[in-house]
């Protein structure tokens, strides 16, 4: 990999700014602009985000930031493969079993299984899981183009039936 110099790199990103600008297209030399000042906020925002937590601890801390991961896996750079970033990604969905059933390479498609929501009435829908599980994905593994969740009906365990006595009648 060759190496990047800063002043290279900030000539080369103004050349090209300065060519759209001498296009005398105003909205395409604004929306250039505004894509350098994005990328450079969250590239900011990662080296931000590893500086503090080489600061906290390990590697591992690194690895499990979503911000962090994703910048590793933007530029080929994370040290885990693919089925370990997808676990790491389930890990972080919240109060949701959901496991691994198939990932089509082809696709992009991954498969998983979750357990039948018991009517708690607490908001835990398929599609709520699915678009927490899919933001998790982004971040760890870009790879997963679509995900498909089955859900699986959870075995019940049998209802403990209680008996009581009978209130006692009142004689008149």
């Amino acid at each position: 990999m060759s190496a990047v110099h800063a002043e290279q790199a900030g000539r080369r990103v103004e050349e090209v700014l300065d060519r759209l600008a001498a296009t005398g297209d105003r909205e395409v030399a604004a929306a250039a602009e505004e894509l350098v000042r994005v990328l450079m906020d969250f590239y900011g925002g990662g080296l931000a985000r590893i500086v503090e937590l080489l600061d906290a601890g390990p590697l591992a801390q690194l690895l499990g930031d979503e911000l962090v991961s994703s910048l590793l896996v933007l530029h080929g750079l994370h040290p885990e493969d693919r089925d370990t970033r997808i676990a790491r990604a389930l890990g972080t969905v919240s109060q949701h079993a959901v496991e691994v059933a198939e990932f089509d390479e082809v696709t992009g498609t991954l498969r998983l299984r979750s357990a039948a929501a018991g009517g708690c009435g607490c908001g835990s829908t398929g599609g709520a899981v699915q678009q927490e599980v899919q933001d998790a994905l982004a971040c760890f593994a870009p790879e997963v183009t679509a995900v498909e969740l089955e859900t699986v009906a959870a075995e019940r365990e049998p209802v403990l039936l209680q008996i009581g006595r009978p209130s006692p009648v009142e004689a008149p």
